[in-house]
């Protein structure tokens, strides 16, 4: 079974920088477009920056230029580098992946269950 698990989350400064990972685990064949996510207290989630296989970035309006999403290795296939924090980035972060499981020909989306980032002085 195909298990998502965000780590990197915690208490940040405003200004400062974390770096979340997504670590992937199963019988997996391979991962295709992945994401990160985020909600707030109170609000609906967002997309927050998206990558696909091939290395193409989508970036939400509200962190381009302070987050950069990435692809890392096999066992950590995203990551999330986020600078400059503010309190309004307070959020409970998730990766997504479309993944392809060993013996099955389609993709299906996984979610991890979250990190918390909570970025106050």
């Amino acid at each position: 079974q195909v298990q998502l698990v965000e780590s990197g989350g915690g208490l940040g400064q405003p200004g400062g920088s974390l770096r979340l990972s997504c670590g992937a685990s199963g019988s997996i064949f391979g991962i295709n477009a992945m994401g990160w996510y985020r909600q707030a207290p109170g609000k609906q989630r967002e997309l927050v920056a998206t990558i696909t296989s091939g290395g193409g970035k989508n970036v939400a309006d509200s962190v381009k230029g302070r987050f950069t999403i990435s692809r890392d290795n096999a066992k950590n296939p995203v990551s999330l580098q986020m600078h400059s924090l503010k309190p309004e980035d307070t959020a409970v972060y998730s990766c997504k992946a479309a993944i392809r499981s060993s013996g099955v020909y389609y993709n299906m989306d996984y979610w991890g269950k979250g990190t918390l980032v909570t970025v106050s002085s």
